[in-house]
């Protein structure tokens, strides 16, 4: 999950200029003081696994990411990532979704570029998620067309 979520925290929320580079484990040493790269999702890095968390917590945390949205992205993929679907159900789905996304990618460049819808839906799902708990009281009255437009109307301010 990390590989290509990751990416794709990195490209909207850090540096839209951002290049990433993939190599062996055992280069990443000789690469990150080669072309001065900030190594993620690999063993002993800071934007890596770290006790429960995975690699795109790192760097919601390192780059102080305070979106609320991110936040509850940031289960899903930590559920998905780590094999704990008790997180975020949904990470069972989106461990799905990267299988089939990833397998038949020709490298890791083309799986990131494939995943990135992925991750703009579940933004908006997240987001769309948060609208309704916050708006759970008023949503409780209304009847499935009434809700849907709500939160198109809220989604959108």
């Amino acid at each position: 999950m990390d590989r290509t979520a990751c990416p794709w925290l990195i490209k909207r929320y850090i540096d839209q200029k951002a290049e990433f580079l993939f190599v062996p484990v055992e280069k990443i040493e000789v690469v990150v003081k080669k072309e001065n790269a900030i190594p993620y999702d690999a063993p002993s890095v800071e934007l890596g696994h770290h006790g429960e968390k995975c690699s795109f917590d790192a760097i919601v945390e390192k780059y102080k990411i305070s979106d609320p949205v991110i936040l509850e992205l940031a289960k899903i993929v930590r559920a998905a990532d780590t094999d704990k679907p008790e997180v975020a159900p949904e990470g069972s789905g989106l461990s799905a979704i990267m299988t089939g996304i990833s397998i038949p990618a020709s490298d890791d460049f083309e799986a990131i570029e494939n995943a990135a819808p992925v991750y703009d839906a579940l933004y908006n799902y997240c987001k769309v998620r948060i609208i309704r708990e916050k708006h759970r009281n008023e949503i409780i009255k209304m009847d499935k067309k009434q809700t849907r437009e709500f939160l198109k109307k809220k989604f959108k301010e």
